[in-house]
């Protein structure tokens, strides 16, 4: 049974074109990864599949009477409402049924029995509902999906106002999973969370009986609950079954064959070409010449899809540093109250040093601590000498309305407009991404902008929160040998092992020293 038919979808942005004349369909059961580069469309497809966004041409169509549950990190969450009160409104729908129930129940002394007996059919079919949707045992169910996702650790009594992006987005998550609708559709939805919580997710979804959508450029997490691929790439969407390695096979396999049968073919052109030019003004031959002609002439000429820029990120080092970066003596971070416990922490020249640990316990707090941005609860920091820092923050909370190369330019006056040009090309982003503007761009084509201001300034110590956040996997990659190559040193927030694995030197564990109960 098809769940979401889509048909001859055709979308852009200004002379942009994201997607022409594209087909997809959902069928009930499939758990789907939808992949691509940055900037390929993924979330644009999302927003047009749920209606946020019209398309310029094509039909969605949704079977009818399907539930549908979408991860929107851009959700408002009410203040003076807890964590637990957001949770409940999972189940809205069910307490409403309640309510008309109880209403039904009220009347009933008041009707004719032939009314009655209809009313007590309808409240025995209401209370059916109720108890098959699992109404009486929310709080138990409530308590089941917090805790998978570590809102537990947070407290479910907290006003979600109060709770950071991280955390708000395990909110979102948590009362999307307990809503359990017929499709769930999940936008990159392992962005905030650490190992143990994406280890939950996944097996939540290696389990979940109904159908999904998955963008994630979390490859191992990705592989191991998809059962097919749809890929985005140069406007098209195409379908291959299997998980994402068995993608990777046969997308190799179809690239060299048509890479093989593109070169075969320009080799027969260059040859009838050739002998219609020496044949055509022979009176003898010109006829055979006339026939090869008409063959050229009716050829369906194979294209090769153009090249998509490869990122390529080279950090600017700067002059070499004091041996020590920096030293925190009894250093206690928080905001109204402590987060950890007095901290004596050093970091020493070429060190590269990953934060590890479960989210909301003060790794962003700690850089943003040493860096001067906000106050210490009590102790102190003290930075080295000669330190020249670049900064790349986990969240930007205003989108920039300047074009990508009035952002690069504005931190950059030096630059010839060549130069920030080709500054922003080595990043991956293709001539009308650096002529847009910052605000219509993919969260990946976003982050690339910020690396590109990062990497062409000189430096000696990289603090890195999450960096790869929305990152497609070409640029994860180049972002990992990068650090590897780079001489400096380096202090990284990251949820992903796989990428600091192999570039840092140590690993602090943040939860031996939170005052956070585990």
């Amino acid at each position: 049974m098809s769940l979401l038919t889509v048909s001859n979808l055709s979308h852009g942005f200004g002379d942009r074109a994201i997607f022409d004349d594209v087909s997809f369909r959902l069928l009930q059961g499939e758990h789907i990864g939808l992949i691509g580069a940055n900037g390929e469309g993924k979330s644009t497809f999302m927003n047009i599949i749920t209606g946020k966004l019209e398309p310029d041409a094509g039909n969605i169509s949704w079977a009818k009477r399907v539930r549908i549950g979408y991860l929107d990190q851009h959700a408002v969450l009410k203040q003076g409402m807890t964590i637990r009160d957001v949770l409940r409104t999972a189940f809205q729908y069910l307490y409403d049924m309640e309510t008309e129930m109880n209403e039904l129940f009220a009347k009933m002394g008041e009707v004719e029995p032939d009314e009655l007996e209809a009313l007590l059919e309808e409240t025995g079919q209401m209370q059916d509902s109720l108890t098959n949707n699992d109404f009486y045992t929310i709080d138990a169910k409530v308590e089941e999906i917090a805790n998978g996702l570590g809102l537990d650790e947070i407290g479910l009594d907290r006003d979600v106002h109060e709770l950071s992006g991280g955390q708000r987005t395990k909110v979102l998550l948590a009362k999307l999973l307990l809503e359990k609708p017929d499709i769930l559709l999940l936008d990159e939805p392992t962005n905030y969370l650490d190992v143990e919580h994406i280890d939950w997710l996944k097996n939540y979804l290696l389990n979940y009986d109904h159908s999904f959508i998955l963008v994630s450029h979390d490859i191992p997490f990705l592989n191991s609950v998809v059962n097919l691929i749809y890929h985005m790439e140069n406007q098209q969407v195409t379908r291959y079954p299997g998980d994402y390695h068995e993608f990777q096979k046969v997308y190799e396999m179809k690239k060299q064959q048509l890479e093989s049968a593109y070169k075969k073919q320009q080799k027969e052109i260059a040859n009838l070409k050739d002998f219609v030019a020496r044949n055509k003004a022979n009176a003898a031959t010109s006829k055979m010449a006339m026939s090869r002609q008409k063959k050229l002439d009716k050829m369906d000429i194979i294209e090769l899809d153009a090249e998509k820029p490869k990122p390529e990120f080279h950090f600017k080092q700067a002059r070499t540093p004091g041996r020590f970066l920096f030293e925190t003596e009894n250093l206690v971070i928080g905001y109204d109250e402590p987060l950890s416990r007095p901290l004596n922490l050093v970091m020493e020249r070429g060190q590269k040093i990953a934060l590890s640990g479960a989210n909301g316990i003060g790794k962003t707090t700690l850089l943003r601590s040493i860096l001067g941005e906000i106050k210490p609860v009590s102790g102190s920091v003290q930075l080295g000498e000669h330190l020249q820092i670049g900064y790349f923050e986990q969240e930007i909370k205003t989108d920039s309305s300047n074009t990508c190369i009035e952002e690069v330019w504005e931190e950059f006056r030096h630059f010839t407009q060549y130069e920030v040009r080709s500054a922003l090309a080595k990043c991956g982003l293709t001539t009308k991404h650096i002529e847009s503007k910052v605000q219509v761009l993919s969260g990946g084509e976003k982050a690339k902008v910020r690396l590109c201001k990062l990497i062409n300034k000189e430096t000696n110590l990289l603090v890195l929160d999450e960096p790869t956040n929305h990152l497609d996997q070409d640029a994860k990659l180049e972002l990992k040998r990068a650090l590897k190559e780079y001489k400096g040193s380096v202090l990284l927030i990251s949820h992903e092992p796989d990428f600091y694995e192999g570039v840092v030197t140590d690993v602090w564990n943040c939860e031996t020293w939170t005052t956070k109960v585990f």
